[in-house]
Parts: structure tokens; C-alpha cells; sequence
């Protein structure tokens, strides 16, 4: 494929955006190259500029679960654009989205509505730290929760330390107030809470851990977590902003049985547009402002449109069909893996729902970070503009999930796995 304007225009982007970006990872760096620039979409499938068409496997990184454009939403987004694209002041579908969310989370009774994910754990962590008194969180290596300071931690020498900054621009003394564990080792998280329960916060988790690998946890371990957070009087945060209406209506919770006592959501309640959310009971809640002495404000929280596009979204989700539809997909990936995967016993992948994770290496795919196969990342690297060029847009590392949304068709996931196996034969 010839991609000219897209290197002009990357060129361009460099000159007056950092890195041309304005979010690392669409940068290449980890697969090299330049950046695809997008013309349009619709479906499964976007154009670029250079009138290149691409099967999209990353479709946003999460919220297009019905494709690019979806007709309802579109209309929504048409509608509420005609009434005003910004108030500044109350309006009813910010209320009619937050309800329609609650309903998907019984255990919660209210939501404040913000503009991205980060935003949304950012609001969770200083409720728990206004309900608690306590100044300490606790969030496992390889977890991501977004850009804030308190979170953009890695994991020191030990088992079980407090983190440190792993950005310029953190103060080490947020990094002291961040303590970072291994996913699945109960040994260390009963050690940890015997330790420092006392001084907890709260526990942050993706329940289903998905940007740096989909590193499912066991159940039980996710028990265990539960039951020390309400031994120790630390509260449980689920991160959904991945998994939340992803694998069916609601959230990962529901589908192990673990209560959180808050829960973070974006992507998918947005339907492309920058939604997020925190929710939670009314005794925690009610501690945000105006309420309560917790204070989270935003210009732009439950903007009208954006709102519009979340409500057609779920709106699409809750009639039914979707969800039965992508685990049909799912089980066509399974099917196109176990063909290709003979003589391959390095093709290997985990799949949840619609999200899927290459791990291209023999051995055992992952649960925690620190167990990632370099390998596998380089070959997923080194075969990535082989994928490109025969049509296929994923997620530029390795590292990351590749999604189906319930526009794809059966045969474009064949043609995903085939070339997969085809083009990462040969690497290395």
C-alpha cells in the first residue's frame, strides 16, 4: 500500500504536536513506520487518505462495539448537535445516560458523568480517600489506569513496594503513596494487607486486566481481594472502563459475582464520543460536591451530545442480538485458530467475548505482566506492517487487545487469523 499523504501529514502533525500525536501509542514506535491517517469510517472498515480500505481491529480502542458510524447513533448525534453541542448547564439526558447505567449496575445507586476514563479513576480515588481518611492506594504491575500522577507508578524491586514514577513530571511523593503488587499471588496481596491494610485507601483493578495483555485473573483470587479490601476497611475500585458493556450488559463484575464498592467506566458508554463515569452506593457518592467536601467538577461533564451518543449506544446493547452475535464471532476465531494453529504451536491467543490477545510464543499465555514473552511481542511487532499492508488495522503493539465489534463479518476474522499465521511465520 501507498501511503504518501499519510507521511506528509504525519510530518505536518510533527511539527506542531508533540511526537505528532496526541496520544503516545498511535505514534508506531513500538512497530515502526508512520502512522495511518484515517479519512472515514463506517462498519468494520476505514479509509485513509491515501484511499487505502482496512478492516479495523482496534476500531478506537474500545468504544465502537457496534462499528464505526452505527446509523442510530449517528442520528442521536445529528439530533442532539441540531438542539446546542454544549450548555454548560443541566439538561436531561445527562440523567436519562447516568440512569441507563445504573440499571446495568443494581449494586450502584448513583454516577457522576465526566470526559474520559483517567477522569473517572481519578474521582474514584479521591472519594475513597475522603470516605476513608486514608492517604494510600494500592494497583497491580501491569494494570493501567490512566495518565494521573498517582497511577503512572511501575513496580520496584520487590515483591511488594511501593512504586516509582515511571514519568517525568511525578513527584516521588505521589509514587510513596501508591503501593504495587504482582497480579495473581495471594501470598504477597495477604502480606501486603497485613502490613499496610490499615493504611488503604482503596484497591484499584481492572477485574479484567486489558491493556498490557488480557490478563485474566482467577476468580479466586479476585475473591481473596474482595474479602481483604472489606476485612482491612479499604474499598474495591473496578476499572471497567474496557470491560464494562463489553462481554454483555453490565459489567465484569456480575459475570465472577464480585461486588465492587465503586466502579469506573468510559468507552463503550460514550459510543465514540469522550464519556466517562464513576459510580457507586448513595453513602459514597454523596460525598462528591456540591454534596459533600469531595471536589470534582468539569466544563464539559455530561456534555448533550456526547450523552446522545452513550444513550443510542446502550440503547442498541439492551435491545438484544448484539452480544450473542460477537460470542458467534468469537467462536469463529476460535475455529480459524485451531486451524492454523497446527504446525504453529506458537500461535496462541486468549480470547474473552470480543476481546482477543495475540501472545505469539509456545508458552502458556499469560495472567501477569512480568510473565509477557518478549518474543511474542517482537514477532506481533515484526509482522505488523505485513498485516497492514494486506488490509488489517490493529492495535500498533503487541501489548495490546485486538476487538471485534458486531459489524464484523465471519470472514473477516478468518482472514485475520490466517494472516496472523501467515505473516508471523516467517519473523525471527
Amino acid at each position: 500500500m501507498e501511503r504518501t499523504r499519510s507521511r506528509q501529514l504525519f510530518d505536518r502533525a510533527s511539527g506542531v504536536m508533540p511526537g505528532g500525536v496526541n496520544s503516545p501509542v498511535r505514534a508506531f514506535r513500538s512497530v515502526g513506520g508512520t502512522p495511518v491517517f484515517i479519512d472515514r469510517a463506517e462498519g468494520a472498515t476505514f479509509s485513509d487518505v491515501d484511499g487505502n480500505d482496512y478492516v479495523d481491529f482496534c476500531l478506537s480502542w474500545g468504544p465502537l462495539i457496534l462499528g464505526h458510524s452505527h446509523p442510530a447513533v449517528v442520528e442521536a448525534v445529528r439530533e442532539a448537535a441540531g438542539r446546542g453541542l454544549s450548555y454548560g448547564a443541566c439538561h436531561a439526558t445527562e440523567a436519562d445516560l447516568a440512569g441507563r447505567v445504573l440499571e446495568a449496575f443494581p449494586s450502584m445507586e448513583q454516577a457522576r458523568m465526566v470526559s474520559s476514563g483517567t477522569e473517572a479513576v481519578m474521582t474514584a480515588l479521591r472519594i475513597a480517600r475522603g470516605a476513608t481518611g486514608r492517604s494510600t492506594i494500592l494497583k497491580f504491575e501491569g494494570g493501567y489506569h490512566g495518565h494521573s500522577d498517582a497511577l503512572l507508578v511501575k513496580a520496584g524491586s520487590g515483591l511488594a513496594t511501593f512504586g516509582t514514577s515511571s514519568s517525568l513530571g511525578v513527584p516521588e511523593g505521589f509514587a510513596r503513596d501508591t503501593l504495587v503488587l504482582p497480579f495473581d499471588d495471594v501470598e504477597v496481596l495477604e502480606d501486603a494487607f497485613e502490613r499496610r491494610g490499615k493504611d488503604l485507601a482503596c484497591v484499584i483493578v481492572e477485574p479484567l486486566p486489558g491493556n498490557n495483555g488480557l490478563l485474566e485473573q482467577r476468580t479466586e483470587w479476585l475473591e481473596r481481594l474482595r474479602a481483604l479490601t472489606r476485612e482491612h476497611g479499604t474499598l474495591l475500585v473496578f476499572d471497567e472502563v474496557i470491560s464494562g458493556f463489553r462481554l454483555h450488559y453490565g459489567g465484569y463484575g456480575a459475570r465472577v459475582g464480585i461486588e465492587p464498592d465503586l466502579v469506573t467506566l468510559g468507552k463503550i458508554i460514550g459510543g465514540g464520543m469522550p464519556v466517562g463515569a464513576v459510580a457507586g452506593p448513595r453513602r459514597l457518592m454523596k460525598l462528591l460536591s456540591p454534596e459533600g467536601g469531595v471536589y470534582q467538577a468539569g466544563t464539559l461533564s455530561g456534555n448533550p451530545v456526547a450523552m446522545a451518543a452513550g444513550l443510542a449506544t446502550l440503547d442498541v446493547l439492551r435491545g438484544g442480538g448484539v452480544y450473542e452475535r460477537l460470542e458467534a464471532l468469537g467462536r469463529t476465531f476460535d475455529d480459524a485458530m485451531d486451524e492454523h494453529a497446527q504446525g504453529r504451536p506458537w500461535l496462541r491467543a486468549r480470547r474473552i467475548g470480543s476481546l482477543i490477545w495475540f501472545h505469539l510464543d509456545e508458552c502458556e499465555v499469560p495472567r501477569r505482566a512480568d510473565a509477557v514473552s518478549g518474543r511474542a511481542i517482537e514477532r506481533f511487532n515484526a509482522a505488523y506492517h505485513a498485516l497492514l499492508d494486506r488490509g488489517l488495522y490493529l492495535p500498533p503493539s503487541g501489548y495490546e487487545v485486538v476487538l471485534l465489534c458486531a459489524a464484523h463479518t465471519d470472514e473477516q476474522v478468518r482472514t485475520l487469523v490466517a494472516e496472523v499465521a501467515r505473516q508471523a511465520e516467517g519473523v525471527g
